[in-house]
């Protein structure tokens, strides 16, 4: 039996309210909650001080997570958490993704066709009036209601790889100090 978008929506909302106040108190931010038809719940989190996440934050918040998800049993049936990171090539589910992205190259799909199309790819220019702002390869701006967009994550670049590695350097001498 097909499970409803708003019975799903409705799950990931009441999940998203259990899983919130612990992972906000041990210092992240909530990314996504997505659950796959394969009964995997993806909770993703990031260090709420923009550090790099490393293996050992995701065991930490998996199991005090699990404790959390066990106690309050939002989900009928038997599933298997995964708590991961954005990672490099991440998601853009945020409003203040758009404006932390802006500069790199992204690809992002709509609910509804704009302009006749429904899939874009361009520079990120960030969010303006609540519309996402991306320079397409032609060189033409195209302005996407964040209402309407149902999809969106970076794309893998050379420049967003530097960054990360800058990052992940960072952290490593912020570590040993």
């Amino acid at each position: 039996m097909p499970r409803s978008i708003d019975c799903v929506t409705e799950l990931l909302r009441r999940i998203e309210e259990i899983v919130s106040p612990t992972v906000v108190g041990m210092g992240y931010e909530l990314v996504r909650i997505a659950m796959s038809r394969g009964g995997t719940l993806q909770i993703m989190i990031e260090p709420a001080d923009g550090r790099p996440m490393d293996v050992e934050d995701c065991a930490t918040l998996s199991r005090a997570l699990s404790a959390v998800l066990d106690v309050e049993d939002p989900i009928s049936g038997a599933y298997t958490l995964e708590v991961s990171s954005p990672g490099i090539d991440r998601p853009l589910t945020r409003e203040k993704d758009y404006t932390r992205w802006a500069g790199h190259l992204a690809r992002v799909e709509t609910a509804q066709p704009i302009d006749g199309r429904r899939r874009f790819k361009g520079t990120l220019l960030g969010l303006e009036n609540g519309a996402v702002k991306l320079r397409l390869d032609d060189g033409k701006e195209a302005h996407l209601p964040l209402s309407v967009v149902s999809r969106a994550k970076l794309e893998l670049t050379d420049v967003l790889l530097d960054e990360y590695r800058r990052a992940q350097e960072g952290a490593r001498d912020a570590r040993t100090h």
